[in-house]
């Protein structure tokens, strides 16, 4: 899907207050942008943030970090931010590539990906979010005890994912292939949907979810 350029956009958010520019400064030091040892969790290709946002203001108790490398997108979430009473969400406009320099080992507790690009073609398979190669960089940043939550309508992505995951050092804790199909499942029970998900449900797409640990 080609992105339509929002004019300005990376200024605006290289100025906004909710932006971390030089985030590599921080790696291994959020506690202290945050002002406090609240847990860190992480979205990678966070859109316009409608999921990160929710959570965020659901849970006070956590520090958030949206991350996400296309400004015409990004700024949709900042501008939004303007308007929250909250302190525990800031966003990093960047590559997934660059995660090792954005944090140090073991300080993130949670990663989510939703709907991330398929990247359909072999090739490519390297630079799926949920691929070995960008496995070894969680393993990297994620506490000991800390997951990974998946979540796509993309079946093919899905598949691939469940078996790549199991050749890396964590495992699949719990998956469903339709989540919405099972309300009362540990995996549906507090789920905050995006604006692709609502989109997609509303089609009639199932919608496929994972729970990765290590192993």
């Amino acid at each position: 899907m080609r992105l339509r350029n929002v004019r300005g956009s990376r200024e605006a958010i290289a100025e906004s207050e909710f932006t971390v520019n030089k985030f590599k400064e921080y790696a291994g030091r959020w506690k202290e942008l945050f002002g406090n040892d609240h847990p860190i969790r992480i979205e990678i290709g966070m859109g316009k943030g409608k999921f990160i946002t929710e959570l965020a203001k659901n849970n006070p108790e956590i520090n958030y970090i949206g991350i996400e490398k296309y400004s015409s997108v990004l700024i949709r979430a900042v501008e939004k931010r303007k308007e929250l009473q909250i302190d525990n969400l800031v966003f990093i406009r960047m590559d997934a590539v660059e995660l090792e320099d954005a944090f140090g080992a073991g300080e993130v507790d949670r990663i989510y990906l939703n709907f991330s690009d398929p990247w359909p073609k072999d090739r490519h398979a390297k630079r799926r979010l949920t691929s070995a190669q960008f496995f070894s960089r969680y393993d990297k940043i994620l506490k000991s005890d800390g997951i990974v939550e998946f979540k796509t309508d993309n079946v093919s992505l899905f598949d691939f994912s469940l078996e790549e995951i199991n050749s890396t050092k964590f495992k699949v804790e719990s998956y469903t292939y339709d989540l919405y199909g099972d309300k009362n499942s540990s995996l549906y029970v507090g789920n905050i949907s995006t604006e692709y998900e609502e989109k997609f449900v509303e089609k009639g797409n199932k919608i496929c979810k994972l729970i990765a640990c290590r192993a």
